[in-house]
Protein backbone atom coordinates (compact mmCIF):
# COMPACT_ATOMS: atom_id res chain seq x y z
CA UNK A 1 0.00 0.00 0.00
CA UNK A 2 1.55 3.18 -0.74
CA UNK A 3 -1.53 5.87 -1.39
CA UNK A 4 -3.70 6.35 1.71
CA UNK A 5 -6.70 8.67 2.24
CA UNK A 6 -6.94 9.87 5.90
CA UNK A 7 -11.00 11.17 7.14
CA UNK A 8 -10.71 12.53 9.82
CA UNK A 9 -13.45 14.10 12.12
CA UNK A 10 -12.43 17.79 13.88
CA UNK A 11 -15.08 17.35 16.47
CA UNK A 12 -13.33 13.87 17.81
CA UNK A 13 -9.41 14.73 16.96
CA UNK A 14 -9.31 18.29 18.64
CA UNK A 15 -6.19 19.80 16.54
CA UNK A 16 -5.58 17.36 14.13
CA UNK A 17 -2.94 15.85 16.42
CA UNK A 18 -3.41 11.93 15.93
CA UNK A 19 -4.42 13.17 12.11
CA UNK A 20 -1.10 14.95 11.85
CA UNK A 21 0.99 11.83 13.71
CA UNK A 22 -0.83 9.62 10.94
CA UNK A 23 0.04 11.96 8.26
CA UNK A 24 3.62 12.19 9.74
CA UNK A 25 4.25 8.65 9.85
CA UNK A 26 3.06 7.27 6.63
CA UNK A 27 4.94 10.34 4.86
CA UNK A 28 8.23 9.33 6.06
CA UNK A 29 7.92 6.02 5.22
CA UNK A 30 7.34 7.12 1.59
CA UNK A 31 3.78 6.92 1.46
CA UNK A 32 1.48 9.44 -0.34
CA UNK A 33 -1.21 10.91 1.69
CA UNK A 34 -4.28 12.94 1.51
CA UNK A 35 -6.34 14.83 4.13
CA UNK A 36 -10.10 14.58 4.22
CA UNK A 37 -12.32 16.72 7.22
CA UNK A 38 -15.48 15.64 8.17
CA UNK A 39 -18.00 17.39 10.79
CA UNK A 40 -20.87 15.78 12.15
CA UNK A 41 -23.34 17.54 10.23
CA UNK A 42 -21.40 15.51 7.23
CA UNK A 43 -21.40 12.48 9.01
CA UNK A 44 -24.67 12.29 10.20
CA UNK A 45 -26.44 14.54 8.32
CA UNK A 46 -27.82 14.79 4.40
CA UNK A 47 -25.75 12.56 2.05
CA UNK A 48 -23.46 14.44 0.05
CA UNK A 49 -20.34 13.53 -2.58
CA UNK A 50 -17.05 12.03 -0.75
CA UNK A 51 -13.94 13.87 -1.97
CA UNK A 52 -12.20 11.34 -3.69
CA UNK A 53 -9.59 11.49 -6.32
CA UNK A 54 -10.09 9.07 -8.97
CA UNK A 55 -7.16 9.59 -10.76
CA UNK A 56 -4.87 9.26 -7.70
CA UNK A 57 -7.10 6.49 -5.96
CA UNK A 58 -6.32 5.59 -2.37
CA UNK A 59 -4.67 1.74 -1.46
CA UNK A 60 -6.64 2.19 1.81
CA UNK A 61 -8.82 4.83 3.75
CA UNK A 62 -7.72 5.52 7.39
CA UNK A 63 -10.94 6.62 9.26
CA UNK A 64 -10.81 8.85 12.71
CA UNK A 65 -13.51 8.54 15.08
CA UNK A 66 -16.25 6.59 16.33
CA UNK A 67 -18.54 3.66 14.19
CA UNK A 68 -20.78 6.81 13.19
CA UNK A 69 -17.52 7.81 10.93
CA UNK A 70 -17.08 4.30 10.05
CA UNK A 71 -20.35 3.33 8.94
CA UNK A 72 -20.44 6.94 6.47
CA UNK A 73 -17.11 5.52 4.93
CA UNK A 74 -18.71 2.71 4.27
CA UNK A 75 -20.78 3.83 2.27
CA UNK A 76 -18.94 6.31 0.52
CA UNK A 77 -15.97 3.58 -0.75
CA UNK A 78 -17.85 0.59 -1.26
CA UNK A 79 -17.92 1.28 -4.98
CA UNK A 80 -14.84 1.77 -5.29
CA UNK A 81 -13.80 -1.23 -3.21
CA UNK A 82 -11.52 0.56 -1.17
CA UNK A 83 -10.37 -1.20 2.39
CA UNK A 84 -10.90 0.89 5.41
CA UNK A 85 -8.82 0.83 8.67
CA UNK A 86 -10.78 2.38 11.49
CA UNK A 87 -9.21 4.50 14.68
CA UNK A 88 -11.34 4.67 17.42
CA UNK A 89 -12.31 7.99 18.84
CA UNK A 90 -15.72 7.46 20.08
CA UNK A 91 -16.89 5.20 22.87
CA UNK A 92 -17.26 1.38 21.80
CA UNK A 93 -15.94 1.43 18.35
CA UNK A 94 -17.00 -2.44 17.10
CA UNK A 95 -16.10 -1.31 13.63
CA UNK A 96 -13.33 0.51 14.45
CA UNK A 97 -10.88 -1.53 15.94
CA UNK A 98 -7.29 0.47 16.77
CA UNK A 99 -7.06 2.44 19.93
CA UNK A 100 -5.43 5.74 19.37
CA UNK A 101 -2.60 4.59 21.89
CA UNK A 102 -1.79 2.08 19.70
CA UNK A 103 -2.01 4.25 16.47
CA UNK A 104 1.97 3.66 15.82
CA UNK A 105 1.83 -0.10 15.84
CA UNK A 106 -1.34 -0.50 13.39
CA UNK A 107 0.21 1.49 10.63
CA UNK A 108 3.60 -0.30 10.98
CA UNK A 109 1.58 -3.56 10.76
CA UNK A 110 -0.11 -1.86 7.74
CA UNK A 111 2.64 -0.58 5.62
CA UNK A 112 4.58 -4.31 6.07
CA UNK A 113 1.65 -6.16 5.11
CA UNK A 114 0.55 -7.45 8.46
CA UNK A 115 -2.99 -7.73 8.00
CA UNK A 116 -5.60 -9.07 6.33
CA UNK A 117 -9.55 -7.91 5.08
CA UNK A 118 -12.55 -8.88 6.17
CA UNK A 119 -15.58 -8.39 3.63
CA UNK A 120 -18.93 -7.29 5.00
CA UNK A 121 -22.61 -7.36 3.83
CA UNK A 122 -23.98 -4.98 2.87
CA UNK A 123 -27.75 -3.54 2.96
CA UNK A 124 -29.40 -1.90 -0.34
CA UNK A 125 -32.77 -0.44 -0.13
CA UNK A 126 -34.97 1.50 -3.07
CA UNK A 127 -38.32 3.45 -1.65
CA UNK A 128 -41.19 3.15 -4.29
CA UNK A 129 -44.07 5.93 -4.79
CA UNK A 130 -46.68 4.84 -7.01
CA UNK A 131 -44.61 1.77 -8.74
CA UNK A 132 -41.81 4.44 -8.99
CA UNK A 133 -37.94 4.25 -7.52
CA UNK A 134 -37.84 7.60 -5.76
CA UNK A 135 -34.50 6.74 -3.71
CA UNK A 136 -31.47 4.65 -3.21
CA UNK A 137 -29.84 3.87 -0.04
CA UNK A 138 -27.24 1.52 1.20
CA UNK A 139 -26.14 0.44 4.50
CA UNK A 140 -23.18 -1.70 6.68
CA UNK A 141 -25.31 -1.56 9.46
CA UNK A 142 -28.89 -1.02 9.41
CA UNK A 143 -31.93 0.30 7.33
CA UNK A 144 -34.77 1.56 9.66
CA UNK A 145 -38.65 2.35 8.93
CA UNK A 146 -39.61 4.45 11.61
CA UNK A 147 -42.94 6.57 12.89
CA UNK A 148 -42.24 10.66 12.56
CA UNK A 149 -44.85 11.61 14.77
CA UNK A 150 -43.85 10.73 18.98
CA UNK A 151 -47.06 9.34 19.97
CA UNK A 152 -48.73 7.47 16.77
CA UNK A 153 -47.53 3.75 16.29
CA UNK A 154 -47.26 3.00 12.20
CA UNK A 155 -49.40 0.27 10.38
CA UNK A 156 -47.19 -1.62 7.84
CA UNK A 157 -47.01 -4.75 5.68
CA UNK A 158 -43.56 -7.14 5.57
CA UNK A 159 -43.88 -9.46 2.31
CA UNK A 160 -40.76 -11.58 1.75
CA UNK A 161 -39.90 -12.77 -1.35
CA UNK A 162 -42.98 -11.46 -2.71
CA UNK A 163 -45.33 -13.34 0.13
CA UNK A 164 -47.26 -11.99 2.84
CA UNK A 165 -45.30 -12.39 6.27
CA UNK A 166 -47.50 -10.49 9.09
CA UNK A 167 -49.37 -7.20 9.38
CA UNK A 168 -47.69 -4.70 11.91
CA UNK A 169 -48.66 -2.26 14.69
CA UNK A 170 -45.30 -0.62 15.57
CA UNK A 171 -43.56 2.17 16.45
CA UNK A 172 -41.40 1.26 13.35
CA UNK A 173 -38.92 -2.19 12.05
CA UNK A 174 -35.08 -2.52 11.31
CA UNK A 175 -33.45 -4.31 8.65
CA UNK A 176 -30.20 -5.29 9.72
CA UNK A 177 -27.22 -7.14 8.40
CA UNK A 178 -24.74 -9.05 10.42
CA UNK A 179 -22.25 -6.01 11.16
CA UNK A 180 -25.17 -3.84 12.24
CA UNK A 181 -26.36 -6.76 14.90
CA UNK A 182 -24.58 -4.67 17.34
CA UNK A 183 -26.00 -1.49 16.78
CA UNK A 184 -29.85 -0.16 16.66
CA UNK A 185 -31.41 -4.24 16.48
CA UNK A 186 -29.53 -4.96 19.75
CA UNK A 187 -30.94 -1.73 21.23
CA UNK A 188 -34.13 -2.90 20.11
CA UNK A 189 -34.08 -6.51 21.52
CA UNK A 190 -32.77 -8.27 18.49
CA UNK A 191 -30.18 -11.31 18.85
CA UNK A 192 -26.24 -10.47 18.13
CA UNK A 193 -25.14 -12.32 15.59
CA UNK A 194 -21.38 -13.28 14.03
CA UNK A 195 -20.31 -10.04 11.45
CA UNK A 196 -19.14 -12.36 8.56
CA UNK A 197 -22.34 -14.66 8.39
CA UNK A 198 -24.50 -14.04 5.67
CA UNK A 199 -28.29 -13.85 6.79
CA UNK A 200 -30.54 -10.86 7.46
CA UNK A 201 -32.03 -9.76 10.83
CA UNK A 202 -35.76 -7.98 11.40
CA UNK A 203 -36.48 -6.74 14.41
CA UNK A 204 -39.60 -4.56 15.03
CA UNK A 205 -39.15 -1.17 17.41
CA UNK A 206 -41.80 -1.23 20.52
CA UNK A 207 -44.57 -3.52 18.81
CA UNK A 208 -48.05 -3.29 20.21
CA UNK A 209 -48.42 -7.37 19.84
CA UNK A 210 -47.15 -9.62 22.21
CA UNK A 211 -45.68 -12.66 19.73
CA UNK A 212 -43.89 -9.76 17.64
CA UNK A 213 -39.97 -10.89 18.19
CA UNK A 214 -37.23 -10.95 15.85
CA UNK A 215 -37.13 -12.96 12.48
CA UNK A 216 -33.58 -14.66 11.08
CA UNK A 217 -33.49 -14.26 7.38
CA UNK A 218 -31.16 -16.04 4.59
CA UNK A 219 -28.83 -13.34 3.08
CA UNK A 220 -30.66 -13.83 -0.14
CA UNK A 221 -33.92 -12.79 1.11
CA UNK A 222 -35.87 -9.54 0.03
CA UNK A 223 -37.98 -7.90 2.29
CA UNK A 224 -40.93 -5.85 1.20
CA UNK A 225 -42.32 -3.37 3.94
CA UNK A 226 -45.34 -1.18 2.89
CA UNK A 227 -46.93 1.74 4.47
CA UNK A 228 -50.73 1.32 5.05
CA UNK A 229 -53.19 4.09 6.23
CA UNK A 230 -53.66 4.70 10.10
CA UNK A 231 -56.50 2.66 12.14
CA UNK A 232 -58.70 5.54 11.33
CA UNK A 233 -58.05 5.33 7.83
CA UNK A 234 -56.12 8.49 7.90
CA UNK A 235 -52.64 9.19 6.08
CA UNK A 236 -49.48 7.84 7.98
CA UNK A 237 -46.22 9.76 8.12
CA UNK A 238 -42.71 7.57 8.69
CA UNK A 239 -39.22 8.32 7.28
CA UNK A 240 -36.15 5.50 7.09
CA UNK A 241 -32.86 5.73 8.14
CA UNK A 242 -29.70 4.38 6.62
CA UNK A 243 -27.08 3.46 9.35
CA UNK A 244 -28.93 6.19 11.27
CA UNK A 245 -27.72 9.04 8.98
CA UNK A 246 -29.68 9.02 5.47
CA UNK A 247 -33.10 9.93 5.78
CA UNK A 248 -35.99 9.21 3.85
CA UNK A 249 -39.94 10.38 4.27
CA UNK A 250 -42.14 8.05 3.72
CA UNK A 251 -46.53 8.41 3.27
CA UNK A 252 -48.88 5.92 3.40
CA UNK A 253 -48.80 3.54 0.02
CA UNK A 254 -45.33 3.77 -0.09
CA UNK A 255 -43.06 0.62 -0.13
CA UNK A 256 -38.96 0.08 0.80
CA UNK A 257 -37.82 -3.15 -0.91
CA UNK A 258 -34.37 -4.16 0.87
CA UNK A 259 -32.17 -6.91 -0.25
CA UNK A 260 -28.15 -7.43 0.03
CA UNK A 261 -26.11 -5.21 -2.03
CA UNK A 262 -23.91 -7.21 -4.67
CA UNK A 263 -21.00 -4.44 -3.30
CA UNK A 264 -18.92 -5.62 0.85
CA UNK A 265 -17.98 -3.18 2.61
CA UNK A 266 -14.23 -4.19 2.94
CA UNK A 267 -11.94 -3.97 6.81
CA UNK A 268 -9.09 -3.93 7.22
CA UNK A 269 -8.22 -6.20 10.57
CA UNK A 270 -5.06 -6.34 12.10
CA UNK A 271 -5.66 -8.05 15.14
CA UNK A 272 -6.47 -12.41 15.33
CA UNK A 273 -9.14 -11.58 18.19
CA UNK A 274 -12.01 -13.66 17.40
CA UNK A 275 -15.68 -12.21 17.60
CA UNK A 276 -16.41 -13.59 20.52
CA UNK A 277 -13.31 -12.14 22.44
CA UNK A 278 -13.94 -9.20 20.79
CA UNK A 279 -17.53 -9.41 21.86
CA UNK A 280 -16.70 -10.40 25.80
CA UNK A 281 -14.60 -7.40 25.88
CA UNK A 282 -17.12 -4.52 25.13
CA UNK A 283 -19.91 -6.34 26.70
CA UNK A 284 -17.66 -5.79 30.13
CA UNK A 285 -16.12 -2.02 29.15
Amino acid sequence: MNRFLVRTNESKDEGFKITNTIKDFLEKNGKTVQIEVMDDKKIYGKEEASFFDKENRPDAVIVLGGDGTMLRAARDFVEEEVPILGVNLGSLGYLAEVEKSHITEALEKLISGDYFIEERMMLEGNILRDGQSVAHTMALNDIAVLKSLPFRAINFDVYVNGQFLKSYGADGVIVSTPTGSTGYNLSAGGPIVEPCADLLVMTPVCPHTMNSRSIILAGEDEVYIEIKDAKNGGEQAAFAMSDGAAHFDLKTGDSFVLRRSERRTRIIKLKKESFLEILQKKMND
